[in-house]
């Protein structure tokens, strides 16, 4: 079972969920601090962060979703098992969150960061009732070949990505764009400038106004 912090709404009277998916190496603490500038714009939006399932092979301090064979040394089969049982467990979660919480995906945000991106991107459109809107920020859809045959539902995006990123491409945005338009999804795209693998003021704002208008 998935575990991690959350952020109550503001308000005190939730009508809405933005749930963070965070990366590689980190924990659900390195995203749910942005429910803070959030909240005052968001003020019936509770803010919910799970923890990936796996302690990671290079920081065992932080969590993974899935091993990355070129950072960890990891094979692909472990990466593709892994993977299979994070989205496995994710979607539990979230299946037992709209029941504990009330709230129904239609008022619902997933914002990923990196490999929170990725599972975001796998996750969302194989549920078959679409959530309110993606957010991902620094990352990549994954099998870019298989989602055609594989969705469920189609969940507006919102992609994010820092032109100077070395750890994922910002190549990995554009083509997570062409192939979500491609298969009929509603697909905006920022780019923050002078910006590496991280969330820059600009693209926060961004994705606000997604939010804004998806939660409206």
């Amino acid at each position: 079972m998935l575990t991690g912090p959350r952020k109550d709404a503001k308000s005190g009277k939730t009508d809405s969920l933005v749930i963070f998916l965070h990366g590689y190496g980190a924990d659900a603490q390195d995203l749910i601090g942005l429910g803070d500038p959030l909240a005052p714009h968001l003020p019936n939006t509770t803010f919910l962060a799970p923890n990936a399932p796996q302690v990671c092979t290079n920081n065992p301090m932080g969590y993974q979703w899935f091993p990355i064979p070129w950072l960890d040394g990891s094979s692909d089969a472990d990466a593709a098992a892994g993977k299979a049982e994070a989205e496995h467990l994710l979607n539990i979660w979230l299946d037992d969150v709209a029941k504990v919480e009330g709230i129904a995906p239609a008022r619902t945000i997933i914002i990923g960061f990196s490999q929170g991106t990725m599972m975001a991107l796998s996750v969302a459109p194989r549920r078959a009732v679409a959530f309110a809107g993606i957010v991902g920020f620094s990352g990549r859809l994954l099998e870019p070949q298989k989602l055609a045959d594989d969705i469920l539902s189609k969940p507006p995006v919102m992609l994010i990505h820092g032109d100077s990123d070395e750890m994922v491409s910002p190549a990995y945005m554009h083509e997570a764009a062409e192939t979500l338009t491609a298969a009929g999804f509603e697909v905006y795209t920022h780019i923050s400038e002078n910006t590496g693998h991280s969330i820059a003021q600009d693209g926060l704002n961004m994705a606000l106004q997604f939010i804004n208008m998806k939660l409206s």
